[in-house]
This record gives structure tokens, C-alpha cells and sequence, in this order.
């Protein structure tokens, strides 16, 4: 079941972790899911960059148990136009993640009550992102900016929830966290597509285990 707006934005601010997975093959989104989930990642992201994102979300809803259903939100990345939002809303995305800042998309996602993290970099697109209505901006791409530049946003406006990505993993999660961030994205760090190719669950359940370590640490 879908959850609100609201009880969405602090349930991810508890989790702290949307996982990206951004990978070329999804046939394996069940037990790499359930892989995320026993590391303790329960918000996680497909990305459009594989075009059977979006049925993965089905795949995963059919695929476990319903004891596994608790706590576990499943959305979209990379959205980028009208025609996919639209897509993700009818394949039951629970939330949509833009690596830039449509206003249509959000304006059509605040209209169906589902979150929505548009893309800014700058003070000024982040602002804007926020004014148009973001469930939380998705700072993006943070890896060249660091922890600092998030604090240094949230100074003068820290009414702002955001959400960076990019180059974030266990080693500077922890900076992140404490910059006053709502949550972070984790992708390849977390993520490895080479794992994911090899069925190699393990290996994408202890990358998941470090990265909850170092949020619960920070």
C-alpha cells in the first residue's frame, strides 16, 4: 500500500538509505532485493537506464513473501519526461527520483500524493526544486561536492530536506548524516553491478550491512 507524503518523508528519514540500482540486467531483482533487505536496506530505487525498471517493482511485489512486504518502498530513478513519470505512477512506483528538475513531473506526482526528488546542484535549483513542490531535492551529483557544500545550503535554508547522490558509500556516509541530510542515495558502492551479473547476494548483503553500520554509527 502506498503510504503518504508525509509518513513516506519520516519513514526515510529513519531508513536514511535509498539504495540505487542502476545495472544491466533485473531478471535477478527478487533475491537481490532480499539480499538488500537482510543487510537492513528497505527503501530502494530502479533506475529507467534499464528500461525493466519499472516491472521489477511487480516482480519484487509478486515475488516475496508477505512477512517480507513490511517496511520495504519501492520506487523509480532517473525519470526524465512526462511519459515516464506517467509510466512509473501506473506500474506502482511508490516514489520517482529525477537526476534533473521537471516541473510537470513533480506537479503530476504532488497531484497523485507520490514523492518526488528532483535533481538540483546549485542553491538556486535547489531552492527552486523545493518551491515547485519536492517531496526532498536530490542533490545531484554530490561526489564532486562533499558534505560541506550540503551544510553550507542548509545554513541559510534549512527548511530544505535533500537527499544526495553520488559517490556517497560506508566511508563518508557518516559526513553526510551529520550535515543534516534526510537521507543519502547509494548506488554503485552498494550496488555492484558486477556481483549483481554473478547472482552473487553475499557479497550485495554485506556491502548493505557496512553502509547500515556507518548511518547507524554516524
Amino acid at each position: 500500500m502506498i503510504m503518504s507524503i508525509k509518513d513516506f518523508s519520516e519513514n526515510l528519514r529513519q531508513d536514511g538509505i535509498v539504495a540505487i540500482v542502476r545495472v544491466d540486467d533485473l531478471s535477478g531483482a527478487v533475491p537481490l532485493v532480499q539480499a538488500l533487505r537482510r543487510g537492513g536496506i528497505n527503501i530502494i530505487e530502479f533506475t529507467l537506464t534499464n528500461p525493466a525498471a519499472v516491472d521489477a517493482i511487480k516482480a519484487v511485489r509478486d515475488g516475496i513473501d508477505a512477512s517480507e512486504q513490511d517496511r520495504l518502498v519501492l520506487g523509480v530513478g532517473s525519470v526524465k519526461t512526462m511519459q515516464q513519470a506517467q509510466q512509473c505512477l501506473e506500474g506502482g512506483a511508490e516514489f520517482i527520483v529525477s537526476p534533473i528538475t521537471n516541473f510537470d513531473i513533480i506537479k503530476v506526482c504532488n497531484s497523485n500524493e507520490i514523492p518526488i526528488f528532483p535533481g538540483a546542484y546549485t542553491p538556486t535549483e535547489i531552492y527552486q526544486a523545493w518551491e515547485a513542490g519536492a517531496t526532498a531535492v536530490k542533490v545531484f551529483p554530490a561526489r564532486n561536492l562533499g558534505a560541506t557544500y550540503i551544510k553550507d545550503i542548509l545554513a541559510p535554508m534549512p527548511e530544505l530536506k535533500l537527499v544526495p547522490t553520488g559517490g556517497i558509500s560506508a566511508k563518508n556516509i557518516a559526513d553526510y548524516i551529520k550535515a543534516g541530510v534526510l537521507a543519502v542515495g547509494v548506488g554503485g558502492s552498494l550496488v555492484d553491478k558486477k556481483a549483481v551479473a554473478a547472482g552473487d547476494w553475499d557479497t550485495i548483503e554485506k556491502a548493505a550491512v557496512a553502509v547500515r553500520e556507518a548511518f547507524t554509527k554516524a
